[in-house]
């Protein structure tokens, strides 16, 4: 008798009566028979996607289209990504937008290199410490309030995409930034997740100063799902930077636009300090991980949490504790808190403080931190020597069909940022700001013209000096977690691209913050957030081990990938099944 092929099942299901499935259980293998018994060993929703000429990866479908089309009428991956982000500013103003920051890897494939753009922006420089402590103690707060002028940096993703372009874009800034201007003067269709994020961010911030209410809602609301929602005066602001350049943004009509706002509503930001802003190209930092070479850019963000975690969980063999198991996810948790833990005490500006590199990402430091893994939980934790949780972003991804490859993410940090818009402009303020530290012996406590500490991370990585993957995760304090997830999945247990973002997943909360004081510690162990998907042995396990275990709740990030598959000349690209990303490729 010949095996009934398992992708038949579904039809054989659809046999009525117990006929059918009585049939598939005498027919399918018995190894076939486990793997459905286990349905979290291995789940992807859908296919990966597979282009020979180039590949664009967001998580909005129309921003992917925008980026693919740029790619077939003869533009590269760094058009490709700049013109999908001012598209998904308007289309995802809940996750990022050019009042916000942004971080790039690019692999040229010229001059077979990485290289690195740190495009975020810093505090105001009339704003002293000082002044910003007596403004807090004034709204009894010892925090920086997120929706508040107070947590405002300079937006650098602007000087981002013109450093970008400059650098290696090939194509008009005009014929980029044409797309999105389209889609803002004449309508498009909100998606669905991207819709019921709005409506809860328009009820909170409508009544912010400025003009949020007349630029981000229908008649007071947030738009619904397949709602045509326009923006006209971002429509007009792209227009002005598309003739005018980065000049119109720092030097011209919109920097005077925002001093004046500022200058009305008791705002510290002015003129002068869009003026001296400028991003900085960097070299990635870099590990290797089980033969793999992966990337981060360090500085002021987190990026360099996803390559000690690696280094702590490459002294275990984890492919051999399976997938999903209590033995894997307790090892990866207990990775994440140590790590955590150097992540709040050491990362900040390079400008005001030397980030030791060195000692973070030795070996002989990440085997001195893995000695600290038992076989329970552990409550108490800081960093290995002296010295926020969600947060709305996008990542893309684009490639092309030279070999050149971006890796870009992009943010307001909390969902719509503060609320705060200058009248015809467009778009709201990032509240950035807000991740500085109080604490004047912290490494990333507030000064003037400092860049704050930043969740957003975007990831890449090489195998034997060439492109292999860029990816990312957004998600606030996740990203790093979610990296490290993607990695192992593929890497320890083989999963593609698609099956190792669907893969069910994990978080910790309760580690010390950037915000927090630096003497603070881990005082209680934290909490684990797990998707449903888990078997509740696997959750019965961890408890055991001294974890405190949710089921389901939680943000879990959003992922996008492209891999490089060399040995068929192709890209294979995966989006965020969670939400309503696309991956599209020619």
């Amino acid at each position: 008798m010949q095996l009934l092929n398992y992708a038949d099942m579904p039809s054989l299901f659809s046999v009525k009566g117990i006929t059918g499935l009585a049939l598939v259980c005498l027919l399918i293998p018995a190894e076939l028979m486990a793997q459905i018994d286990r349905p979290n060993e291995h789940f992807v929703t859908r296919s990966e996607v597979i282009g020979q000429h180039g590949m664009v990866a967001t998580s909005q479908p129309l921003a992917t289209q925008v980026g693919l089309d740029i790619l077939k009428n003869g533009g590269n991956a760094v058009d490709a990504a700049i013109a999908a982000n001012a598209a998904i500013g308007l289309m995802e103003p809940t996750g990022n937008g050019i009042g916000g920051d942004l971080f790039a890897i690019i692999w040229d494939a010229e001059s077979e290199q990485l290289y690195g753009l740190n495009a975020s922006g810093r505090s105001p420089m009339n704003l002293s410490y000082d002044q910003l402590k007596a403004e807090l103690e004034e709204k009894e707060r010892t925090t920086i309030p997120p929706y508040s002028l107070l947590s405002i940096s300079v937006p650098g993703a602007v000087d981002g995409w013109f450093e970008l372009h400059e650098r290696f874009g090939s194509t008009p800034m005009g014929r980029v930034l044409e797309p999105a201007i389209s889609y803002a003067v004449d309508g498009f269709p909100v998606s669905e997740l991207i819709a019921s994020s709005w409506q809860g961010s328009a009820e909170f911030l409508k009544d912010q100063e400025g003009a949020f209410k007349e630029t981000f809602t229908i008649d007071g609301r947030g738009p619904e799902k397949g709602e045509i929602f326009r923006n006209p005066d971002l429509g007009n602001t792209y227009r002005l930077l598309a003739e005018q350049g980065r000049e119109a943004f720092y030097e011209g009509e919109i920097a005077e636009k925002i001093d004046t706002f500022m200058r009305e509503h008791g705002g510290y930001l002015r003129k002068e300090d869009f003026e001296n802003h400028t991003s900085e190209w960097l070299d990635p930092i870099s590990i290797n991980y089980r033969g793999y070479d992966v990337h981060q850019l360090g500085q002021n963000n987190q990026g360099t949490a996803v390559l000690q975690m690696l280094q702590i969980l490459e002294g275990f063999d984890l492919a051999s504790k399976g997938f999903g198991s209590e033995e894997l996810l307790h090892v990866m948790i207990e990775a994440k808190k140590l790590v955590y833990e150097d992540r709040a005490k050491h990362y900040a500006d390079s400008d005001f403080h030397e980030v030791p590199y060195d000692k973070l990402l030795s070996e002989e430091y990440a085997a001195e931190r893995r000695e600290k893994i038992g076989e329970r939980a552990a409550d108490r934790l800081t960093t290995g020597f002296g010295a926020l949780e969600d947060g709305d972003t996008i990542y893309l991804t684009t490639a092309d069909s030279d070999g050149n490859m971006v890796s870009l993410i992009q943010s307001n940090f909390r969902g719509m940022g503060t609320g705060f818009v200058v009248p015809g402009t467009g778009f709201s303020f990032q509240n950035r700001g807000e991740l500085f530290s109080m604490d004047p012996d912290h490494p990333n406590v507030y000064e003037p013209g400092k860049r704050p500490f930043h969740t957003i991370i975007p990831g890449f990585v090489t195998k034997d000096g060439k492109p292999y993957f860029s990816f990312g995760v957004m998600g606030g304090a996740y990203q790093p977690v979610g990296h490290v997830a993607v990695l192992v999945n593929m890497i320890d247990f083989g999963m593609n691209t698609q099956e190792a973002g669907d893969a069910f997943r994990w978080r910790h909360y309760g580690s010390t913050q950037p915000t927090d004081d630096a003497s603070a510690i881990l005082e209680d162990g934290g909490r684990v957030l797990i998707e449903s998907a888990v078997d509740f042995d696997v959750v019965r396990g961890l408890r055991n081990r001294g974890h405190e275990v949710q089921i389901g709740g939680g943000f879990y990030g959003r992922y996008q990938g492209i891999k490089y598959d060399r040995e068929h000349g192709v890209y294979i690209g995966a989006s965020e099944s969670r939400a309503d990303g696309q991956a599209a490729g020619y």
